[in-house]
């Protein structure tokens, strides 16, 4: 493996997520030269689609570039005490499933920080960990239609365009999780 070089380079991200968002805004940080370490479910090399495409197409090639790829069973307790033992090493955990699965699978962050108190775990969901929507699954067109920005796009008059999921997956979710990870680094190392 070559030498990693960028502004991360020296930074350790293990990814769990799932779904275009989240591996694109890991993507960033592999970009910038972070050790991203992409953590896949079994279940999840025996199709020939994973998540974000077909594994030999450009879409998933693109949103997991620069990734090394680990496939570690995180519902067996031997794949719980391989992940337990890379958090101690690692910089950031980024995972985007619904609330609750990484408590019940017995590495939520309160027990990945009680092994690595410097660790910055990132947590994407799409309604948050609690309210009303917190168990629904979230997409860009719910999120742009719920704050209007839907109705913003496209010819007056006429129904609302969708934008495919650049607006709300992309440039607001990916985006911001990956800032807000930059920011707690930051303050970690201040």
């Amino acid at each position: 493996m070559t030498e990693r070089t960028g502004p991360l380079s020296r930074f350790t991200v293990l990814d769990l997520t799932r779904v275009r968002s989240g591996p694109t805004a890991v993507r960033q940080f592999a970009d910038w030269g972070a050790n991203v370490i992409k953590i896949e479910a079994p279940e999840n090399l025996d199709s020939s689609k994973g998540m974000g495409g077909a594994r030999d197409g450009p879409d998933y090639q693109n949103i997991h570039r620069n990734k090394r790829g680990m496939t570690i069973n995180l519902k067996d307790p031997d794949g719980v005490a391989v992940f337990k033992r890379l958090v101690k090493a690692a910089d950031v955990v980024v995972e985007n499933f619904r609330p609750g699965v990484m408590e019940r699978l017995g590495i939520g962050p309160e027990v990945c920080l009680e092994r690595n108190p410097r660790l910055v775990y990132g947590r994407m969901t799409g309604w948050g960990q609690e309210g009303p929507l917190a168990q629904a699954a979230g997409h860009d067109l719910n999120y742009i239609a719920i704050t209007g920005a839907l109705d913003a796009i496209g010819k007056r008059g006429e129904l609302p365009v969708p934008p495919q999921n650049l607006v709300g997956d992309f440039g607001g979710g990916s985006m911001y999780c990956a800032m807000g990870i930059l920011a707690a680094l930051f303050e970690r190392q201040t």
